[in-house]
């Protein structure tokens, strides 16, 4: 039964993330990867307050199958990430490859200790 909370929260995470990628992406005129920037950070935020709420007893296990799971690990996306990096690099954008790999991580870590912080003030 849990696998297919995790399939549920994915068939929604992985097109939110296509659509939200590209939703982003047409309002910003630069090869900076601002898409999978948002759906990254944004699904940080949302995992780390779930797992606040896990955490403090307000969300369930299957809660956090589908929603952190499935929907976060399908929202989210390393792979692009890596290959988005990578392109930038290689087509001579260094400074925005490695814009790209500081601020994701910083803003991802981040988003997950606010997310928590949330999920504390909220729940604790």
């Amino acid at each position: 039964m849990n696998w297919l909370l995790v399939i549920a929260g994915a068939a929604v995470g992985a097109p939110l993330r296509y659509l939200t990628d590209r939703a982003v992406q047409k309002r910003h005129d630069t090869v900076f990867p601002w898409g999978t920037f948002t759906v990254n950070v944004v699904g940080c935020l949302l995992l780390g307050a779930l797992t606040g709420a896990v955490t403090y007893g307000s969300a369930s296990h299957s809660l956090q199958l589908l929603l952190g799971t499935g929907l976060c690990g399908a929202l989210t996306t390393y792979s692009t990430f890596s290959y988005e990096t990578l392109r930038l690099a290689e087509t001579g954008a260094r400074l925005f490859a490695a814009a790209n790999v500081i601020a994701g991580v910083i803003a991802g870590l981040g988003a997950v200790f606010v997310g928590l912080a949330l999920a504390e003030a909220l729940w604790a």
